[in-house]
């Protein structure tokens, strides 16, 4: 595959899309991204879009997140999900101290990825964590050079306790070579992601080597280490989920300008009801997209402006990317329903974006939960926000 210039990554996304919609179905049979596409991404940047620029990331604008996993999803949404996740894990190496972080991320040819999830163990001693664990939904594990997890930690037996009555919880980063792969992702969508479980066992760790986005202040001074943490995660599942309506809009533009119903005497683009779902979707498609833009532009400055986030901000943001990823999730479904019974052939993209969409309104931080943690906030009802 030719390589692709990281100097714009929307630009590099979008050269590199056609090729992932060519290895999607390669994708889908080995249940992980080629090798051959997630070297191209890896040397495109599209890795790294949330590294800091002094360890030659992008160190980028969350709307050049969005623009890029968005183009990459319209052509595949399993290559689009492996960007989404493994850029923004690379905000841990804000937090992290400079020689830890240099060791993880400074290679321009790394991939690092992960979950964020705390579903491992943690034991404190020293200046070292022991680290046992096993986490679910590991996505591009196969392709990363190094893993997170996110863990709670241990003094003794006992969890660590915040002021917040909350358990303490680090995110730990493990070589590749020390993560057992668990083969598990045997699934209806994404399939292509590889996200399978991985897991560790006694694993020593240098304490440098961890960060809380919760409790740690980033290291690095910059609008994008302020941003809303579980917005920015946010905002790659909302551009997964966007990039695959896109995809599934233009699957079905093209399909209705050739095809003519069993038993009818017109085209389907020349069907009203055609013209007004497509319109429909469009719209919606358009003005969740746009909403979730305004919501960005607007966590954005006021994380460059310094100071803390108002909740009502981080609010919006993550309302915003719910929103987004169910007026998708809803154009993929006209989209599919107008498709017919060609639609559920495998030779058909419509039914792969139909599944991916779906399994993409799963995650938790789109999941219909936000409906009514988002709606606390506006309302100004008593809500516990760290997840904001």
């Amino acid at each position: 595959m030719p390589a692709v210039t990281a100097a714009d990554p929307v630009e590099a996304a979008r050269a590199l899309a056609p090729r992932a919609a060519e290895l999607a179905d390669q994708a889908e049979r080995e249940r992980r991204l080629p090798a051959e596409l997630s070297d191209a991404i890896a040397e495109a940047g599209l890795y790294r879009l949330c590294v800091p620029a002094a360890l030659g990331g992008s160190e980028a604008h969350p709307r050049t997140l969005l623009e890029a996993v968005e183009a990459l999803a319209a052509g595949d949404a399993a290559a689009g999900w492996a960007v989404a996740i493994c850029a923004t894990s690379g905000m841990l190496a804000a937090y992290l101290p400079d020689d830890h972080a240099r060791e993880v991320y400074e290679d321009p040819a790394g991939v690092v990825g992960g979950v964020f999830a705390p579903t491992g163990k943690a034991l404190a001693g020293g200046d070292a964590y022991t680290v046992s664990g096993r986490w679910r939904f590991a996505s591009n594990c196969e392709n990363c050079d190094w893993l997170m997890g996110g863990c709670v930690v241990l003094d003794g037996d006992t969890p660590r306790m915040l002021e917040s009555g909350r358990p303490d919880i680090r995110l730990i980063l493990f070589p590749r070579s020390e993560v057992e792969i668990v083969d598990t992702w045997h699934v209806s969508g994404l399939r292509g992601t590889g996200s399978h479980d991985m897991q560790v066992s006694d694993l020593d760790v240098p304490a440098g080597r961890s960060g809380s986005l919760l409790t740690d202040r980033p290291l690095v001074d910059s609008p994008l280490y302020a941003f809303p943490s579980f917005g920015l995660l946010a905002i790659g599942i909302a551009s997964v989920a966007l990039g695959t309506a896109r995809g599934a809009l233009d699957d079905i533009v093209e399909l209705a300008g050739a095809k003519t119903p069993t038993l009818g005497t017109r085209r389907l683009d020349e069907r009203s009801a055609t013209q007004s779902e497509v319109a429909r979707a469009e719209a919606a498609l358009r003005g969740g997209r746009a909403f979730l833009m305004e919501a960005i532009d607007a966590a954005w400055d006021a994380a460059s402006a310094g100071g803390e986030i108002p909740i009502r901000e981080r609010a919006i943001l993550r309302l915003a990317c719910t929103h987004a990823t169910e007026c998708s999730a809803n154009a993929v479904d006209a989209a599919y329903r107008l498709g017919g019974g060609s639609a559920i052939y495998e030779t058909s993209t419509l039914q792969r974006r139909f599944r991916d969409v779906h399994a993409a309104t799963q995650h938790m931080l789109v999941a219909p939960a936000t409906w009514e943690l988002t709606g606390r906030a506006l309302l100004d009802v008593e809500l516990d926000a760290w997840q904001l």
